[in-house]
């Protein structure tokens, strides 16, 4: 646990406090592993008691984004976020692991409970050191809090590009008619951790807006300042941009699965029908060569000499009647016959002999 006191010419750490001082508020920093010790510092600067029901939700790691209050506190569970990838492929599947930060108002106090390897709580105490002078430090603990939410959200906002690169990869295997697509677990599982980060996006937007609904209905007990507000209103336009790509990414991938088997169920078809129209070729000169096979003493030409040349001449013109018949009616086309791959090879040797 740590105290900081931030006043508007600087920010000092106090290793305890028995009274706030005038023009400034404090910022107690703890962890999970700390426990409720920070209870006693913040009665004795505020003279309030925290419920026990909000501990147990503070030392909570599975606990969602939410907002409560009291007559005298506010609480506000934000959970942050970080990415990790399983191996080492790029096209392996992002996964997201999230964490609670609990925020605790209390008039001219704030108090963070957070993971005990938090990055950005390090961040932000470091530069609130170093700001004296330069930049202006927030003059209230809810503007404290709304620039730390707006530096985890940033972490969201980070995530986009990896996503889109994942996605844009699914895209193409999906696409691909060179391989077959076979990772449709790989593929649930990327869906389900976009749907998961559009979930945390809404447990984020609510929690946000309760907050501030909560303050604006109490505005004549101080309510939001327009700073407060200006911060707030860009919070919510940051997590709604991230879940909105979120959505916009789920879409193009259900388009392209959807392309994926359209394009299967063409090809299937092409198959298909190139084999009907092979078998529509071939029944005939089965008949024919059903009927020369009879075991009957007398049949036409058995015995002369040119009777199987005949025959198979026969057999001849009527395959060909029967191809040139089905291109006519479009039955057979140059990728059937000579399948898809073997088509785009002679229309590129077309075109690059007219070119040249």
């Amino acid at each position: 646990m740590e105290l900081l006191v931030v006043a508007a010419d600087g920010v000092s750490v106090a290793g305890s406090l028995d009274a706030i001082p005038d023009g400034a508020f404090v910022w107690c920093d703890c962890v999970y592993s700390d426990g409720p010790i920070w209870t006693g510092p913040v009665q004795r600067l505020t003279g309030i008691r925290v419920l026990d029901e909000h501990l147990r939700d503070a030392e909570n790691v599975n606990h969602p984004s939410s907002f409560d209050s009291t007559n005298d506190y506010e609480i506000i569970v934000f959970r942050g976020l970080a990415m990790r990838v399983d191996g080492l492929d790029p096209a392996d599947v992002i996964h997201m692991e999230t964490r609670p930060v609990v925020f605790f108002l209390f008039p001219r106090v704030l108090v963070t409970v957070r993971a005990p390897d938090s990055q950005l709580m390090a961040g932000i105490r470091t530069r609130l050191m170093s700001a004296a002078g330069r930049t202006r430090l927030p003059s209230q603990p809810e503007e404290l809090m709304l620039r730390i939410l707006n530096a985890m959200v940033d972490r969201y906002l980070e995530l986009r590009q990896p996503l889109s690169a994942q996605f844009e990869r699914w895209q193409r295997r999906l696409l691909d008619t060179r391989r077959a697509f076979n990772d449709w677990y790989s593929l649930l599982e990327a869906r389900r951790e976009a749907r998961r980060l559009e979930d945390l996006c809404e447990e984020q937007l609510d929690a946000i807006q309760e907050w501030r609904d909560e303050r604006l209905e109490h505005s004549d007990d101080g309510g939001l300042s327009e700073v407060l507000l200006v911060r707030t209103s860009d919070v919510v336009e940051h997590v709604n941009r991230v879940r909105s790509h979120t959505q916009r990414l789920e879409s193009s991938l259900e388009n392209a699965v959807q392309l994926h088997f359209s394009a299967t169920a063409y090809r299937t078809n092409e198959i298909v029908r190139a084999l009907t129209a092979i078998t529509a070729v071939f029944m005939p000169l089965t008949l024919i060569t059903g009927i020369f096979g009879m075991n009957f003493e007398y049949v036409p030409w058995l015995h002369s000499r040119a009777g199987f040349w005949w025959t198979m001449a026969a057999m001849v013109a009527l395959g060909v009647l029967m191809l040139l018949f089905l291109r006519a009616r479009e039955v057979l086309s140059a990728s059937a016959l000579l399948g898809e791959r073997s088509a785009r090879r002679r229309r590129r040797k077309d075109t690059t002999t007219a070119h040249g």
